[in-house]
């Protein structure tokens, strides 16, 4: 049986916690390390991980290992998705993508930017709601601040009508639907309307990076 609690990254094993055979035990400590390691494989040698981003990233972790009586204590269903906000450059994307490598035999999902589904549609159609709306496992990046979708002289809000549809999955816990965003939550009202903000609500768990976080990218 494979150990889960131990990752291979570059030649190196690293440890992230506990398998006592039948039970997984993470180290949050030991998984900040690891965070950090694939990190600087993934992104280059000045990714880092940093103090002040460690709350949200210990609430992501807790989250994708699915520990649920901490998931409890930080008010994270983990039933539900994850949306996860912040200012520009703050790593919500890095971060989405990286902590789907602590948990190497769960199913994955594909992190799509926004803007690309929508440029997507205005090519080739209401296919592209079909294709996004009806399955897979997806991360949602840059969630509204996508243009409005125009295909034959139709404007359509795309990632609107996806997320219905993402919700309707989501009630029959079929598929995984996690977003990033830059926006507040009247923003993302005032984008998708009150119909969409309302099954957001019931859909997403709100992880939040503080509103003065730095631009990582600077």
């Amino acid at each position: 049986m494979a150990n889960p609690s131990k990752i291979i990254e570059g030649g190196v094993e690293f440890s992230i916690g506990r398998f006592n055979g039948t039970e997984m035990f993470y180290d949050f400590d030991k998984i900040l390390i690891y965070l950090d390691a694939k990190g600087k494989l993934l992104f280059g040698v000045d990714f880092q991980i940093h103090k002040d981003d460690e709350e949200v990233i210990l609430k992501l972790c807790n989250y994708i290992v699915k520990d649920v009586e901490s998931c409890k204590k930080h008010g994270i269903d983990p039933n539900k998705n994850i949306l996860l906000t912040g200012p520009v450059g703050c790593g919500k994307t890095s971060l989405m993508k990286l902590i789907q490598y602590i948990v190497p035999f769960q199913r994955t999902y594909d992190i799509i930017p926004s803007r690309n589904i929508v440029f997507a549609f205005n090519h080739i159609g209401y296919k592209i709601i079909e294709d996004y709306g009806n399955g897979g496992n997806f991360c949602f990046d840059d969630l509204g601040i996508e243009p409005i979708g125009r295909h034959y002289g139709q404007d359509c809000n795309v990632m609107g009508e996806i997320l219905v549809s993402r919700y309707e999955l989501y009630l029959k816990n079929k598929c995984k639907t996690h977003a990033t965003t830059n926006l507040n939550a009247a923003e993302l009202e005032e984008k998708y309307g009150n119909r969409v903000r309302s099954r957001m609500r019931k859909m997403f768990n709100l992880i939040a990076f503080d509103i003065n976080t730095k631009d990582k990218r600077k």
